[in-house]
């Protein structure tokens, strides 16, 4: 029996934002067990089924119904001004919605052209407002990386590919994971403030025989089961003392260390040990490769 109650600190949102069109894939496989598990633990689960709602992807002057210029398409002035003023399409309000309701947002998808899927990507181009996800109190880049309109969430990639693990390894030829999706996961998600979980991949769906579907969701459960209780990936903050002037590492962090690893912060007690190493080390290993 549930035993959450509505005023219950355990009892969490999470947002499942996914995208792909074929109903019996892997990824919509793990989209239920996701609902099924999170719900059965007491916690609400909200979707944005992207192929379903057949959201506009294009990130375009339809997004912007009252202009603040109509001579020329500034995006980044637009934005602001759509925001600030109630202007948004009703879509894009909606997502914004369910974004700011959530606790955990996850981001399901399958790997495409070492990638999100582009009506992911037009999802995030759009639903991230300028004054809403970056940009905060008219200053800019001044609250970014670790401070933004969704700070206090959590956020998750959860993805599949279709080659095997060893294409993904630190040395693997299409590079590692973690390299592949840090445009994701260190800019879409911890960009405007997200507390970034570790990847969960599930490799090899291609050709995946039903066991190897068991195993992977057995896996997801396990793996949301105490999702809430994880310590996120170790990324640094911009105003936590290591870029002095908002851009550049300080020359006494990270000596040594260039590329993305230089922005994963190791030793310290903001990450689990075993996720630090991976993320850190699988990095350097194929920079050094």
């Amino acid at each position: 029996m549930n035993t959450f109650s509505p005023s219950d600190p355990a009892r969490k949102t999470v947002l499942i934002v996914h995208a792909q069109p074929e109903p019996t894939s892997l990824t919509r496989t793990l989209v239920d067990v996701a609902e099924q598990s999170l719900r059965a633990a007491g916690h609400e689960v909200l979707q944005s089924d992207l192929y379903g709602m057949g959201w506009k992807a294009v990130y375009d002057e339809g997004d912007f119904p009252v202009r603040a210029d109509t001579g020329r398409l500034d995006f980044v002035r637009e934005s602001g001004h759509a925001f600030e003023h109630g202007h948004q399409p009703a879509d894009v309000v909606e997502e914004q919605r369910k974004v700011l309701a959530a606790d955990l947002v996850i981001l399901q998808f399958p790997l495409w052209w070492f990638g999100m899927p582009a009506i992911m990507k037009g999802w995030i181009d759009r639903v991230w407002a300028y004054g809403l996800a970056y940009g905060r109190h008219g200053q800019g880049n001044r609250f970014r990386y670790g401070e933004g309109g969704f700070a206090g969430r959590r956020a998750m990639v959860s993805v599949t590919t279709g080659g095997p693990a060893e294409d993904y390894a630190p040395r693997g030829i299409n590079g590692p994971i973690d390299q592949l999706l840090f445009p994701i996961t260190h800019g879409s998600l911890f960009f405007p403030g997200m507390s970034v979980l570790k990847t969960q991949v599930v490799h090899g769906a291609g050709r995946m025989t039903r066991e190897g579907v068991e195993a992977a969701a057995a896996a997801w459960r396990a793996r949301l089961a105490g999702v809430f209780d994880e310590a996120p990936i170790a990324f640094r903050p911009q105003n936590g003392g290591d870029y002095p002037d908002g851009h550049v590492l300080a020359d006494d962090v990270a000596p040594g260390v260039t590329g993305f690893a230089a922005h994963v912060a190791a030793g310290e007690g903001t990450i689990d040990a075993g996720a630090r190493a991976d993320v850190v080390a699988g990095m350097a290993a194929s920079m050094a490769a």
